[in-house]
Parts: C-alpha cells; sequence; structure tokens
C-alpha cells in the first residue's frame, strides 16, 4: 500500500518503537497520530511529525474511543494501525515461597493483549468501510508488536510471554477474519532493542547484552522496527506472519 497521504495511528507513540514508526510513516507521507499515555512526550513527537497526539490508556474502552474520534476527525478514517502500546514485568511464577499476584498477570494481559485486539476491532470496523486503494482490494494494514519472549521466555517472565505469546496467536486467524474485507495482519517480534526499558541500564549492561546476539552483536534500534514496519504497509503479500526481528538469538533461561 502506497503510505502517501494515508491516515496512520501509532498506539505508543510517544517513544521508542512507537515513536521510531510513526516518524518513518511521517516521513513517507502519512499523516500520523500518536495514542499514548504521556501527554509531554506525544506532543512532542505529534508536533515534530506534523501529526496529532490524543492521550489514550489502552485499558479503558472509554480513553480509545475518544481518541479514535481525535484522530479521525484530524485526518479522517486511518488505513494503518501500528500497535506499539506495551509493558512488561519481572515476576517468577513462586519467589521464596509466595505466589505470583494475579493483579499483575491481569495488568499485563490488559494492556499488552487485550489492548492490542481492542484498537484492532475499533481500528478495523472503521477501515471496512472504506474503499479500496488498489487493484488487490486493500482497506488498510494492521501491525502489532509482541517478542520473542512469546517464542523464549526467559525466568519471571510468564505474564509478559502469555501476553506476547497471545498476540502472536492471534495474528493469522484476525489476518483470516480480515482478509474479507482487505485488511492485512502482521506481528513483529523484536528481540533485545535499545528502547526506554533499556535506557536506565548501564552501559556495561546494555554492552554485555548486545553482545548475546549472534549479528549484528548489538542491541537492536527502534529505527530498524519502524523500516520494518514500513515495508509491511508497502508490501501487499506480508500477512497473516509473525517477523522475528532479533538478529537470529535465541533467548537462554535468564
Amino acid at each position: 500500500m502506497n503510505i502517501q497521504g494515508i491516515a496512520a495511528i501509532v498506539t505508543g507513540g510517544a517513544s521508542g518503537l512507537g515513536a521510531a514508526t510513526a516518524r518513518e510513516l511521517a516521513r513517507h507521507g502519512a499523516k500520523v497520530a500518536i495514542f499514548d499515555r504521556t501527554e509531554d512526550l506525544g506532543e512532542q513527537v505529534a508536533k515534530e511529525i506534523g501529526g496529532v497526539f490524543c492521550k489514550a490508556d489502552v485499558t479503558s474502552e472509554e480513553a480509545i474511543d475518544a481518541a479514535f474520534a481525535k484522530a479521525r476527525a484530524a485526518h479522517g478514517q486511518e488505513r494503518i494501525l501500528v500497535n506499539c502500546a506495551g509493558t512488561g514485568i519481572a515476576q517468577r511464577t513462586v519467589s521464596k515461597g509466595r505466589e505470583h499476584p494475579m493483579s499483575s498477570f491481569e495488568l499485563i494481559i490488559r494492556i499488552n493483549l487485550l489492548g492490542t485486539f481492542m484498537c484492532i476491532t475499533k481500528s478495523t470496523a472503521g477501515m471496512s468501510a472504506l474503499e479500496p486503494v488498489d487493484a488487490d482490494g486493500q482497506r488498510g494494514v494492521v501491525i502489532n508488536t509482541a517478542s520473542v519472549a512469546a517464542f523464549d521466555g526467559q525466568i519471571g517472565q510468564a505474564a509478559y510471554s502469555a501476553s506476547k505469546g497471545g498476540v502472536v496467536g492471534m495474528t493469522l486467524p484476525i489476518a483470516r477474519d480480515l482478509a474479507q474485507i482487505g485488511v492485512r495482519c502482521c506481528t513483529i517480534a523484536p528481540g533485545l532493542f535499545n528502547t526506554p526499558l533499556l535506557a536506565g541500564a548501564p552501559e556495561e549492561v546494555r554492552r554485555a547484552l548486545g553482545a548475546q546476539v549472534p549479528f549484528p552483536a548489538r542491541l537492536g534500534n527502534a529505527e530498524e522496527y519502524a523500516q520494518l514496519a514500513r515495508q509491511i504497509v508497502e508490501n501487499n503479500m506480508l500477512n497473516g506472519e509473525t517477523i522475528r526481528l532479533d538478529g537470529s538469538i535465541r533467548m537462554s533461561p535468564k
């Protein structure tokens, strides 16, 4: 799909993978709306790219409905949705005889999995009413963010891996559901990336993590995620697939 002039929404677009994706899409002509809870950073990125910031919490249907309304008032119905909103915790199933609190497990599922699906169904319902943009009958594309933890979950990642495994697991059925309306769905599963999650780690820790990657032996850059997201939008035959973006790393237990 040609990106020029197309409306796009990036959740979690105020920083990290989302901000890089918002910049990449805008650089190629998209009209980008940023969904995020962090107003100052979100407004800053939106101003930089000539887009619009919509305060949004993906655990709140009311907040998401308001964000979609604001984005569509500014740019019209989106044809591109990139789901980057997400978070994680490190907590063992049992730690020193104490059980894993259900509240923290549920929160990760609500943000990473339920929030992703809520944005998908609301966005693609709107896409279904659009006219196709090409000879294939395409109306839009959805890109989700999983993680290599969906496949190689480490110690303490039960909640995070479950949430990202859910994103991977729903990618193909969603692509099949949306085929009838001409909307594609793919997922990117990043490995060790240089994002705000690792920004606070000491430099020696970051170097050690990067050295675990077979090639290139470094942390991934957010711009590399953004580049792949753009390429998925542009390549109509990419559909129903989860793509590992990880330098061929396979995570050890810890």
